[in-house]
């Protein structure tokens, strides 16, 4: 049985109050793709702005279920790759956008995730989304891309809720 579960995704604030608690949520992330991930954290490619792990994060969710073959990609890697993976494996606590997350928690409810297939857990499937685009850009710049396009797609709906 493992140590760490991922059932309960709590709200965050960003420490600095300038996120609402209800647009970020917590996830977990496996460490090998946290480490990539921190990897372009720190890359002089993630500047102006400088994003941080919510939108990287995201952006892997985003990249990955943004072709009409991602949720099939996504169960294809879980069920020959993670599966492979020690379940011990230690995991980091960080955040995602609610819209991402979201994402994959109907992707949890899905079919493909339900009986008589195995059943994978968000950690799973966030840590996936992560490795997905870690194998098809490992330099990270696809990830920064779509960091950038959800950055301005939150942009688009704050601007329409909350015309000022």
């Amino acid at each position: 049985m493992h140590s760490i579960q991922t059932s309960q995704y709590q709200p965050l604030h960003d420490g600095e109050g300038h996120t609402p608690a209800a647009d970020v949520v917590e996830t977990r992330l496996w460490i090998e793709e946290h480490n990539w991930l921190y990897g372009i954290l720190k890359s002089p490619a993630n500047q102006a702005p400088t994003f941080r792990f919510p939108d990287l994060i995201s952006a892997c969710v985003t990249s990955t279920l943004s072709s009409s073959e991602g949720a099939r990609a996504l169960f294809a890697y879980l069920g020959t790759q993670l599966v492979l993976r020690d379940p011990d494996t230690a995991r980091r606590r960080e955040a995602m956008w609610r819209p991402q997350c979201e994402q994959l928690q109907a992707l949890q409810r899905s079919p493909a995730n339900q009986h008589p297939n195995p059943k994978f857990q968000l950690d799973q499937l966030t840590t996936a989304t992560v490795a997905l685009c870690r194998e098809a850009d490992p330099s990270g710049t696809l990830v920064l891309k779509y960091a950038r396009l959800n950055m301005v797609q939150r942009a688009a709906i704050r601007s329409v809720v909350s015309p000022g």
